[in-house]
């Protein structure tokens, strides 16, 4: 099963129907929640007895879980204190009624506002042991003003570590936006499913380490269609099968690559080798005649096939015929690793692209010569997959980078049906979208991975696994998956400062291994089981 990712009208939506239609008391869902951020607490804190811990509670429903919380951690041992962020008669529901609920056993809770209640706490900081922030919750839209910004700039302040209920507060759930204080928790445990906001940066580096609690709600619950999903390891071993025994390298696809020029055959060299490592049967590097003795050197697996006249250090209208040739004989194409960018490459691309019937991926040089005309790609005949870092989208979308990354998700999902195509839009927890409006968030990768080259290996990775016989979205979700957890390894072993591309190559076929032996490849968040 996918784990899925929903907005925060999503999981209010699967809220209603679990206490609207299937009949779940509300109180229900919240006593369950406020058990397992007790569960997380504890196991947070270890030993309990002579713990301090500070409960910080919104009106709403956030604000119900963490009183829920508060009972079952001084069950436990643990000295709790409440603060309450505004007058306890403006809870409503089955938050108003757990606030009785602690009134009557004596955890009397305090109400703080703006005319006081901090200045006395800063003193006391260093006797806690936790905070836990159950300000508020999913249906933040905005910046905190205020009184909320005054508490979350003091959390932040008191250097204790803090547990943020569903999310950190201030945190936008839909988007990952942080657009006023916003509270900076070691841990966060969501409930039922995670939100995108914890997924997406910069969200998810407010969040730490992300719990996903189970909390008990019915079979059947809505989930969006098409939806949004994090890769798992239990999905793509469904996808990523055994070879078997009687296979040939005929079996595993035949990769084109069109890449590389005078100055970045090295880009010609990291695609063949992500194709290779893939394990795709048969590849073929096409690069420019005058670099191809070099390229040949350094990946003896691949064949190599020069382009141009004998002097050619760049791609032109000249190579048009042969690789057209090459084509018929292939599979799958990646293409614009390392071509240049002269006009002479970019019109070849363009060129090329209305009679590409076969899989292409797409990316760096490829998609600089569809500068202001990416409405050719809704024109390609076959299948197509691009891969663009958020200044190659800036430029084919006509924005600004931060514009770009301020909408990852909802630009990708947006032009991959635009444009039909698979999008794989790169940076910290990668976004692949599908023309279908399906979309994936990947897991894995580290900083190490922001060094040049690394693109290149994703390119003939993806082409590689589509050759193998991978839908284009299915092998870009599996791709994505993989070159992460290389660097991962990568990562492990020699660090993420200094880590290259070749580095990154090189692992492959260990993150495939790990994947196969159902070994940790190093998840951003764990689930956290009814106990």
């Amino acid at each position: 099963m996918p784990v899925w990712v929903l907005t925060g009208s999503q999981m209010r939506e699967r809220d209603r129907w679990a206490t609207g239609v299937v009949g779940l008391p509300e109180m229900v869902l919240m006593e369950n929640a406020g058990r397992q951020v007790a569960v997380l607490a504890r196991r947070l804190l270890g030993e309990t007895v002579g713990k301090r811990v500070w409960i910080f509670a919104g009106q709403g429903n956030n604000g119900g879980d963490g009183l829920v919380a508060a009972r079952y951690l001084a069950k436990a041992g643990v000295e709790v204190e409440i603060f309450l962020l505004a007058p306890g008669e403006k809870m409503r529901g089955a938050a108003a009624e757990n606030l009785h609920i602690c009134r009557q056993i004596g955890l009397a809770p305090v109400e703080i506002n703006a005319a006081g209640g901090l200045g006395g706490l800063y003193p006391r900081c260093g006797e806690v042991s936790l905070v836990i922030d159950a300000i508020l919750g999913t249906g933040l839209s905005g910046p905190v003003r205020g009184f909320g910004a005054e508490v979350i700039n003091f959390l932040n302040k008191c250097g204790r570590p803090i547990l943020a209920v569903d999310l950190p507060s201030g945190l936008e759930a839909d988007t990952g936006a942080c657009p006023g204080p916003v509270v900076r928790a070691q841990d966060t445990v969501t409930m039922d499913l995670p939100k995108i906001g914890l997924c997406l940066h910069p969200g998810a580096g407010q969040a730490g380490r992300l719990w996903v609690a189970e909390i008990g709600m019915p079979p059947g619950a809505p989930l969006p269609e098409p939806g949004v999903f994090l890769t798992t390891p239990a999905r793509l071993t469904s996808l990523l099968t055994p070879r078997p025994r009687e296979s040939h390298k005929g079996t595993y696809g035949r990769v084109l690559v069109v890449a590389g020029s005078r100055g970045m055959y090295g880009a010609a060299v990291l695609a063949g080798k992500g194709a290779l490592y893939s394990g795709a049967g048969l590849v073929t590097l096409s690069v420019p005649a005058g670099i191809q003795a070099l390229v040949a050197a350094q990946v003896a697996e691949a064949m190599s096939h020069p382009l141009g006249p004998a002097s050619a250090d760049c791609l032109g209208w000249g190579a048009k015929g042969d690789i057209v040739q090459l084509l018929a004989q292939s599979d799958v194409l990646a293409l614009g690793p390392g071509l240049g960018g002269g006009e002479d490459t970019a019109a070849l691309v363009r060129s090329l692209l209305p009679g590409l019937a076969l899989p292409l991926v797409l990316d760096a040089d490829g998609l600089t010569a569809l500068e202001a005309r990416a409405e050719l790609l809704a024109k390609i005949p076959g299948p197509v997959v691009i891969t663009p870092h958020p200044g190659e989208m800036a430029r084919l979308c006509g924005l600004t980078v931060a514009a770009v990354q301020a909408q990852r998700l909802d630009l990708a999902r947006q032009k991959a049906a635009e444009w039909g195509v698979t999008l794989v839009l790169k940076g910290a927890r990668t976004v692949i979208a599908a023309p279908d409006g399906q979309a994936a968030l990947n897991p894995t990768g580290n900083p190490g991975l922001a060094t040049g080259g690394t693109g290149d290996v994703l390119t003939g990775l993806i082409a590689g696994l589509i050759g193998q016989g991978l839908s284009p979205f299915r092998a870009a979700v599996a791709g994505t998956f993989l070159h992460g957890a290389a660097g991962d390894l990568a990562a492990k072993e020699k660090g993420e400062a200094g880590m290259l591309a070749g580095d990154v190559a090189t692992y492959l076929p260990a993150a495939r291994r790990a994947l196969e032996r159902g070994r940790d490849l190093v998840p951003f968040w764990q689930q956290l089981p009814w106990g």
